[in-house]
This record gives structure tokens, sequence and C-alpha cells, in this order.
């Protein structure tokens, strides 16, 4: 390890001071000499998402998957508030599934501006996942203002499998008088976001969510499927409804994703895009695009309005 590596410094991010630590340690290593990103460029990168991802974190719980020494070394999920995170980092503590005898108590951390979200790049936290509901004003499990639902392509399958159903899932979401916005997951697959009004229960939320997933399986089963087991899902694109559970999370709008020594983005696409051909998005081209369509999801999100 080089000395340049065990650098430590503190800067002030809105009124808070943040530790940051070896800056170019590698977290992405690239392939074919391109996509190589080091802790410096996961912070560069947050800082100019910043206006676009903390309205998708704020008042929401944040599991974090980190990888301390990069893509490629050991990996975590990481639920709880850390002993060691500074005072000022907004947490609160959460029965994540009321009911469940099983359930237990997490201190969550909430993201809610810059300095939370560059402390947690520090600490490695390469993937943000939030739930589709955000905090009561009390601190507990609000009533959802989204659901997801996420497609997965099975084995055999592919990115341009999982387009097509999406265009089938969102003519139902718009027969419901739903709005759907797409998000390539940067990982295999699609998610597809729509806004409600907030009057019904995380659980009833899941279960409607099941209920018109199956309904389309039913309809499409030679390229739908909901069962959650791999051997059912050959040559079909899963559509996984849990992920409106209230003790399940979602990869964050805007988040990067660790799938591979180049990173990739959650982003946010237009309808027009989603047919054959896509391809996950790198960093690079997200921030292009920001610069030049402004916050698709946002845009998308609000297009009912």
């Amino acid at each position: 390890m080089t000395a340049a590596t065990r650098e430590t410094r503190t800067v002030t991010i809105d009124g808070h001071a943040v530790k940051l630590s070896s800056p170019d340690k590698v977290m992405f290593p690239g392939a074919d000499d391109e996509g190589r990103m080091t802790k410096a460029g996961v912070i560069a990168y947050l800082t100019a998402v910043a206006t676009v991802i903390l309205p998708q974190l704020r008042d929401r719980p944040v599991t974090r998957i980190r990888f301390p020494d990069g893509f490629g070394g050991e990996r975590f999920f990481e639920k709880n508030v850390p002993r060691y995170a500074p005072d000022w980092l907004c947490a609160f503590t959460i029965d994540a599934s009321p009911g469940d005898p099983d359930s237990k108590d997490v201190r969550y951390p909430v993201i809610d501006d810059l300095a939370g979200l560059t402390w947690m790049a520090n600490q490695a936290a390469l993937e943000l996942h939030t739930p589709q509901w955000r905090l009561g004003p009390r601190g507990g499990i609000g009533k959802p203002d989204r659901l997801v639902i996420d497609l997965e392509p099975g084995e055999g399958a592919t990115l341009d499998d999982c387009a097509a159903v999406a265009q089938i899932v969102a003519e139902r979401l718009r027969a419901e008088g739903l709005v759907p916005v797409p998000v390539s997951s940067g990982g295999k697959g699609i998610h597809i976001y729509a806004a409600v009004d907030g009057r019904r229960t995380a659980r009833a939320i899941h279960d409607r969510v099941q209920a018109l997933a199956k309904e389309l399986e039913a309809a499409h089963p030679e390229r739908i499927v909901t069962n959650v087991r791999k051997e059912h899902r050959g040559g079909k694109v899963f559509l996984d409804w849990s992920q409106n559970h209230p003790a399940r999370s979602t990869a964050t709008p805007y988040t990067l994703r660790a799938k591979g020594p180049v990173p990739t983005v959650a982003a946010p696409r237009f309808w027009d895009e989603i047919a054959p051909g896509l391809v996950q998005l790198r960093p690079d081209e997200v921030l292009d695009r920001l610069d030049e369509h402004g916050d698709i999801f946002a845009q998308g999100a609000n297009a009912g309005d």
C-alpha cells in the first residue's frame, strides 16, 4: 500500500466534518483499460448526481452493499448504522416487518444530504438500496409512495426479452391509471416504478403487485414467470413483485451497481429506449444524459400530473 493510498483528510460538507480516506483505492478495476474507478471517482460521481439521487433517498432507510477492497474483494450487506458513524448522520430504529415474530429492530441510516452521501461513499458503500416507502413523521413505516416490479431474465433469456416484457408490464400499469417509469437496473434486467397515492399500506401494495404479476403470467405464460425458483425461469422473464414487501429494498435510481469490474448505474430511461439493443449504462453515460435531459426519473414520475 502506498503512502497516497493511506492518505486521510477531513472536509466540511453541509456544515459537517467528513473524514475521507484512501482516495486512490480502486473500487472498480475496469476492463480493457476502461471503466477503472477509485474511491475518489465514486465520491465525484455521487456528488455530480446528488441533486437527483438525494430526492430518491430522502426519508427512506438505506441498505448498503459495501466492498471494502473494491469489486472482486469481500462484499456484504449492511443495514444497521455502524457504531463509529458520526453523530450527525441521521438514523432511525425500525421494525421493518411488524407482526413477524422473527423480526428484529434495525437502526437504519437515512441519507438526506451530500455529507451523508459522501460519508457512505467513503465507507465503500458502492450500492444504495431503499424500500418503496418513506419514514412517517414519528420515524415509523409510512405508506408507500411508489411500487416497483423487477424484471430479471432467466437462463437463456436476455435484456432484449426484458425490454419486450417491460412494455407489456407498462401497458398493464397504465390500464390501472398508473404512470410507469423504467430504470435499467445496472445488472441484468429492468426495474419498473410507478407512483401510488400513499393511501394503502406496504402489505396491500405488495399483495396488489403480486396479483398483477400473476395476471400477466397467466396472459403470457411463454414469456413471463413469477415462480422464484430458478429452474422455472428458463427462457422467460421473472417478474419479482416481492420488493414491495416493507422489509425489502431495491437499488435506488442513480445508484452505482457493482455487477462487474466496470461500474454501471441503476439508470432511469425513456420508454422509447426500452427496445431491442438496450444496454446497461456506465456512470459517465448517466452524467452525460443528466446534462442533456435533466432528471429523467422525475420527468417520468410527473408525466401524469
